[in-house]
């Protein structure tokens, strides 16, 4: 079988790659893998929200058309994206956090809503003067459904909604994705479609070089640096834990195989196996297995709501993209704390740590992509 790497290479290659969020923690593992595969990458995003970023550690400035703009700036976006001219676009720029989007709504629906539009109309008007065929992945989250907080495990047709601002803005990305997939990027009678468009939705992603805020590895990274306890707000909260190579390697697939086949533009789960969903205790005290420390329980019963249980089907992409996932729980918190803490010893492995991990995970992967690209 044809490696991993050799498959994707062999798409991405020489390919101009629009990326927008490639200084976040996902966007940079993408921009780097990108880079790995021989991508022509033109990343536009804000400069990175954290003092820490593994944007910077990367070194990706001097390494890809660095652009630093807002998706809410319709005219430079859309400037950007005309002038690049990509053949595929990566769309992962956001508002990503549940509790900062309580404190600032309007700022996560500009964001998450209106930048996603603005990326659709910037590619409507690419359409209109070009047969050059674009594969467009919108990246929303697993937050999307309509979450009763039960087993119900959501696959793809499952109704969509949100409890919170970033959750229902997510879902609105999506509905506006799909109304401009049916309106302006399907073939008619009248009209042929250079642009496929799907949308991915991801489950909790963790793994290296994650700075933010409210998030579990990196709270829990800072504690262990300083010698404190971990402060846990939601120990029992149950949630789909993934590495960050797991969804990337969902979207470059998706991407490679919707440039040649209509019919996956549509939306896809990314998640691990269903029997492999943790509470958030359990990451924690999997965590203290490799960096050893103490946890504490600061839950909260008047903070705002945050879900309690979600559950991902990922049959979709397993049965029409060949994805599927490739490092089981225990790998996934290993490979993250492993990556923090030779980091923590000598900050300037960065890259190198970041490069040998995709290295890694390619090897272990063995996947064949379902679609034959040529």
């Amino acid at each position: 079988m044809i490696s991993l790497h050799s498959q994707l290479s062999n798409i991405y290659r020489g390919k101009k790659v629009f990326l927008t969020g490639h200084t976040g923690f996902k966007g940079s593992w993408l921009a780097e893998w990108l880079l790995q595969l021989g991508a022509e990458v033109h990343g536009y995003a804000l400069e990175p929200a954290t003092t820490s970023a593994l944007f910077h550690q990367l070194d990706l400035a001097s390494r890809l058309h660095h652009q630093a703009g807002d998706i809410r700036n319709a005219s430079l976006l859309r400037e950007s994206i005309l002038s690049f001219y990509p053949d595929f676009v990566f769309h992962l720029a956001a508002q990503p956090l549940v509790r900062y989007s309580y404190q600032e709504p309007l700022e996560t629906y500009e964001t998450n809503v209106m930048g996603t539009l603005h990326v659709l109309e910037a590619l409507r008007e690419l359409q209109k003067n070009s047969s050059h065929r674009i594969a467009a992945v919108m990246v929303t989250t697993d937050k999307c459904y309509e979450n009763k907080e039960d087993q119900t495990a959501y696959h793809e047709d499952h109704p969509l909604g949100g409890h919170d601002p970033y959750s229902s803005s997510k879902a609105m990305a999506e509905i506006g994705t799909a109304a401009y997939r049916r309106s302006y990027f399907s073939n008619t009678s009248s009209n042929f479609s250079a642009v496929h468009v799907a949308t991915a939705r991801a489950g909790n992603v963790i793994g290296g070089g994650d700075w933010a805020d409210d998030r579990i590895i990196p709270d829990a990274i800072r504690a262990l640096e300083k010698k404190e306890p971990i402060l846990v707000r939601n120990p029992s909260s149950v949630r789909p834990w993934q590495h960050v190579l797991e969804p990337l390697c969902g979207y470059l697939m998706l991407g490679a195989q919707l440039m040649q086949d209509r019919e996956l533009a549509g939306a896809f789960n990314f998640g691990p196996d269903p029997k492999e969903n943790y509470s958030v205790s359990n990451v924690v005290t999997e965590v203290l297995l490799h960096w050893p420390g103490s946890w504490k329980d600061v839950s909260d019963p008047i903070a705002p709501h945050e879900a309690k249980h979600l559950n991902l089907s990922i049959k979709k992409a397993i049965e029409l993209l060949g994805w599927r996932p490739v490092w089981d729980f225990k790998k996934t918190i290993a490979q993250t704390i492993e990556w923090y803490r030779l980091h923590h010893e000598d900050p300037k492995t960065a890259r190198v740590l970041t490069q040998e991990q995709i290295f890694s995970y390619e090897e272990a992967a063995g996947i064949a992509l379902k679609t034959e690209i040529s």
